[in-house]
């Protein structure tokens, strides 16, 4: 019987009035004595004075068992051992004055454990039923539960137990004080160590180093924290199911240990590789999350033997001595960064052991994190996958990468001025951007173009060159690698190569094919081995070479491959190839590397040939090859530039329209602004704007040189070319800059709409198609800056009442928002220019007050044009649609006595013509030419309007007869004739002039 069920058998005031009398009364204090107050000394049977007999405990016991048996339910034992149960409880209960412990011992002990103590130390019951032994062990607990909770309650027992705990502490600090004096703990040590060892790794790995740059004012080193560009990373999606095409993912690279605590990372040559190594270690150490440990290959495999963990960080050179078992230890706890660096750069022979090696790690220390980087074809894609390694690929740097590697690299270098230049170089000149694609390139760009004081080589063959020469040889011999292949035999193979590929017009071929042009090359060369082992040799070391499938091999960079291939083209005298395939665009940069390959001669016998093909595009061609012509004849080079000159910079819409039609070889030629006219410039920027839909990287990086240019018509370019570009882009790069003075700017996505909230405020905005104001307003941070708000094709809004917010607005036009109502509500804004056309409905225009100019295509409610029109408003200019004067002809014109410029397109009727004639101040007067041609009954009722000093038609064409019309404006100075190129190109100004004697003739072509 368990105690809590004895416990319901038996009335608790009963135990507890026997534990009472077992036990002396307290005293006060905590007992602080010599000797500890024991058990024996407790119990009030024993010692001087006895309360309480033996006879009575076993009168105390003989009645517990009486009311256990005589309660409701089963009894628990035989009825007849009853007074044996009795007898052996009071023996047991008695012996507690035998125990050697006092009550703090005995409350930690425990109430099973006290039990089972006083059944040793009491006499074995003689003759008991097993139900009768397991009642008196019950019932034993059940007393020892009762008596331990007695001890706690005495007022002794808790500040006794606080001395006891405060005596065992000071002898447990002592004891541990003197053992940490004779042998310190291990962990002191390390704790020590890594205070010193993760500093060391932040600081050490805290800096970028370019291999293979040795310009003078370039630094081949600066900090890691500054400079870091976190590029992206690709694996195949895991999920994808058997039969489906396997997806990519991408995250940031150095996200790549975070889901997966092995990795395997692949990379070309100049990836980025060893930086993000360096950036883990790094963030590591600072963050102190794991222990870092970056392990090269390079350097390990020198000594012959790859490092247990105790030889780490002597293997690498660390100046620090850890503890002994200190690595052991860091690893055992799972709390290792391991990255291991450069598989490709060991010998094939070695990645085997070196393979081995990392997995007996593996397998002795798990729970720690692995990184192992590789260039793409040092191993085969599932070299560890069977042991849990997640393969990643660090993907190419992507436009907006490498505009902020070339902010970072500038700004670590401390050159800022050269930063805008090198931006819109590497915009405009295509081969240049298909070069920088990765953090190595891209930082042999920025030194080049920084060691030039701003300008990139006059040939942007010493760029081609200096490439080269650091990939094929330098950056393997500044690492302490030997070479396999030298860089002469590896120029003449990948020059081989690249020519076959552009023969061909492919950008990769097949491995077999790659071999053979290999294997054919081997003798003229002297290299000993197969043409496999040669290629093998090009696809791991050279940087240039890769394999992107399976059986597939191509260059990392087409303008590497154009390159090589025109260097080859050149050395076997195939001219005549290149100039034959100028007609392709695909051979532009081919044959532009030529140029800067071939002798002087060369030079001007290809230059030759472009001009006399006598095409703008092959010309421009010819011009764009003169960078890389260092060396060239007079003659050619100025028949080059007189060619060029009658193209570049275009002087009119037409001219820039023609030689955007050239492609994008056009950006880079381009100049300005500065030295160009205001004419010239507006046609620079045109071309940009109509190649911005081709090449927008380039066309951004001209039309950015024009941002600040003063003049309207060149800043109504840029801000009217939005839409042909990246929005955020374009945004932030030209129109956040340019001055808003006349200018208003055009949304037509939501994008835009969003963009338009970061940007500067506009006064002048034009939305075109389905707008809510709701997003319009969330659009525009300061709506009551707003003068200008032009709203096209909108079905979204309907009362214009919800234009209230714009507080300011001064200009407003409506043109084809069909639900649009509710004029009257714009009263409370200051409008002075009003255009509507395809409303709902033109009622409430007569609460419009403050208005000096309005147009209006729609039927006015009314008869006459005071009962629509704002007839307090201080009208100054009108125009009327056939729509508008559908109902109320001009009738009431004369009232608006303000009136100076009046634009007509129906014939107004006799009547009509009286209501203009009475229009003092009138002074300018457009017509539509149609109306004098098909409705001469209309001019011949028109009066004489002497106050008309300026006159515009429209649609006027070859033949045109104004005669009807020119006596009745007598006081004409000035006529403009607008006419379409359909009606023909020639307008004879000589004959109107004789009809507007005194009056200057312009022709206006649209």
């Amino acid at each position: 019987m368990e105690p809590a069920v004895l416990g319901s058998k038996l009335a608790s005031g009963l135990v507890s009035q026997l534990v009472r009398k077992l036990f002396r009364p307290e005293g006060p204090g905590a007992g602080l004595v010599d000797k500890p107050v024991r058990l024996k000394d407790l119990v009030s049977y024993r010692g001087e004075k006895h309360t309480l007999g033996e006879k009575d405990v076993h009168r105390l016991a003989e009645h517990l068992v009486r009311q256990a048996v005589d309660s409701p339910g089963e009894p628990p034992f035989r009825t007849r051992e009853q007074t044996a149960v009795a007898d052996a409880l009071a023996r047991r209960l008695l012996a507690l004055g035998d125990l050697d412990m006092d009550d703090i011992q005995a409350v930690r002990l425990g109430h099973r454990e006290l039990a089972r103590k006083l059944h040793h130390e009491a006499p074995a019951p003689d003759g008991l039923s097993a139900d009768a032994c397991h009642f008196l062990d019950s019932a034993t607990e059940w007393a020892c539960l009762q008596i331990l909770e007695f001890f706690t309650r005495r007022s002794t027992f808790v500040a006794r137990t606080l001395v006891e705990q405060t005596r065992a502490q000071g002898e447990l600090i002592a004891k541990i004080d003197e053992l940490i004096a004779r042998s310190p703990r291990p962990g002191t040590q390390d704790r020590s160590f890594e205070r010193r060892y993760l500093p060391y790794v932040a600081d050490h790995h805290n800096h970028i180093t370019i291999y293979g740059i040795d310009l003078r004012d370039s630094p081949d080193r600066w900090p890691l924290e500054v400079a870091y560009l976190s590029l992206e990373a690709t694996a195949s999606d895991d999920r994808a199911l058997p039969e489906e095409t396997p997806l990519t993912v991408q995250l940031p690279a150095e996200e790549a240990l975070l889901n997966h605590d092995r990795v395997l990372l692949r990379g070309d040559a100049g990836s980025g590789k060893t930086t993000l190594v360096q950036w883990l270690a790094m963030t590591a150490a600072r963050e102190g999350t794991h222990i870092p440990y970056v392990l090269p290959l390079r350097t390990l495999i020198r000594t012959g033997t790859l490092p247990a963990p105790a030889d780490f960080l002597p293997a690498v050179s660390c100046p620090l001595t850890p503890p002994e078992g200190w690595a052991e230890r860091v690893l055992t706890a799972g709390r290792g960064l391991i990255l291991v660096d450069g598989l490709d750069e060991i010998p094939a022979a070695d990645r085997n052991r070196t393979r081995d090696w990392l997995l007996a790690l593996i397998r002795a220390f798990p729970g720690n994190r692995w990184l192992l980087t590789s260039r793409p074809t040092a191993v085969r894609p599932d070299w560890l996958a069977a042991e849990g390694f997640r393969e990643l690929t660090l993907a190419p740097m992507r436009r907006a990468d490498v505009a902020t590697f070339v902010h970072r690299w500038h700004t670590a270098a401390g050159a800022p001025d050269y930063e805008g230049p090198l931006l819109d170089s590497l915009r405009t000149k295509r081969d240049l951007a298909r070069l920088a694609t990765n953090p190595l390139m891209c930082g042999l760009i920025c030194a080049l173009h920084r060691e030039r004081r701003g300008y990139l080589p006059t040939g942007r063959k010493e760029l081609y060159d200096a490439a080269l020469t650091m990939l094929l040889a330098r950056r393997d011999r500044e690492r302490g690698m030997e070479l396999e292949l030298g860089e002469e035999t590896q120029l003449e193979l990948l020059q081989r190569l690249a020519y076959a590929l552009v023969l061909s017009g492919r950008t990769e071929m097949d491995v077999e094919t790659a071999e053979g042009i290999v294997e054919r090359c081997l003798p003229s060369i002297a290299l000993t081995g197969d043409a496999a082992t040669a290629l093998r040799a090009l696809l791991l070391r050279s940087g240039l070479l890769r394999q992107p499938a399976a059986g597939v091999v191509d260059f990392v960079h087409r303008t590497f491959q154009d390159y090589l291939g025109a260097r080859y083209a050149v050395e076997e005298g195939h001219l005549d190839v290149l100039t034959g395939h100028a007609g392709d665009t695909q051979w532009e940069d081919v044959i532009r590397m030529a140029v800067a390959h071939a002798r002087p001669r060369e030079r001007a016998s290809l230059l030759r040939q472009l001009l006399a093909h006598d095409a703008p595009r092959l010309t421009l061609l010819a011009l764009a090859c003169l960078e890389h012509a260092a060396a060239l004849e007079p003659g050619t080079r100025a028949e080059v530039e007189r060619r060029a000159a009658a193209l570049i910079p275009p002087r009119s819409a037409e001219d820039a329209k023609t030689l955007a039609e050239a492609g994008p070889l056009v950006l880079e030629l381009l100049p300005g602004p500065e030295g160009l006219s205001d004419e010239e410039a507006l046609g620079v920027t045109v071309t940009a704007s109509i190649l911005g839909a081709e090449e927008p990287t380039g066309a951004l990086g001209v039309l950015r040189r024009f941002r600040s240019h003063p003049d309207l018509a060149v800043r109504r370019q840029l801000a009217g070319t939005w839409s042909r570009f990246d929005t955020e882009v374009y945004a932030a790069e030209v129109l956040d800059h340019l001055d808003r003075e006349g200018l208003f700017l055009t949304c037509e996505s939501a994008e835009q709409r969003a963009a338009l909230g970061r940007l500067r405020p506009w006064q002048g905005l034009m939305y075109r198609g389905d707008h809510p104001i709701e997003d319009i307003l969330a659009g525009v941070p300061a709506p009551e800056a707003v003068t200008l708000l032009d709203l096209r094709d909108n079905d979204d809004i309907d009362d214009l009442g919800v234009l209230l917010p714009f507080g300011s607005l001064g200009t407003l036009l409506l043109d084809d928002c069909r639900w649009t109502y509710g004029l009257d509500r714009l009263a409370p804004l200051p409008l002075v220019d009003l255009s509507c056309s395809g409303m709902a409905s033109l009622k409430g225009l007569g609460s419009l007050s403050s208005l000096r100019r309005l147009s209006l295509d729609g039927e006015l409610p009314g008869d006459r044009l005071t009962e629509c029109l704002p007839v307090d408003a201080p009208l100054e200019f009108l125009h009327l649609s056939n729509l508008a004067t559908n109902r109320t002809g001009l009738r009431g014109l004369e009232h608006w006595a303000a009136l100076r410029e009046l634009r007509l397109v129906a014939p107004p009727s006799p009547t009509d013509w009286r209501s203009v004639a009475r229009l003092p101040r009138l002074t300018t007067l457009h017509l539509n030419a149609a109306m004098v041609t098909h409705f001469p009954e209309s001019v011949e009722a028109m009066p004489e309007l002497p106050t008309v000093e300026f006159l515009r038609l429209s649609a006027v064409h070859d033949g045109t007869d104004l005669s009807l019309l020119a006596p009745r404006l007598p006081g004409l100075r000035h006529v403009i004739l607008r006419t379409r190129s359909l009606f023909g190109e020639n307008i004879p100004t000589d004959h109107y002039a004789t009809l507007f004697p005194g009056a200057t003739i312009d022709v206006v072509r649209r």
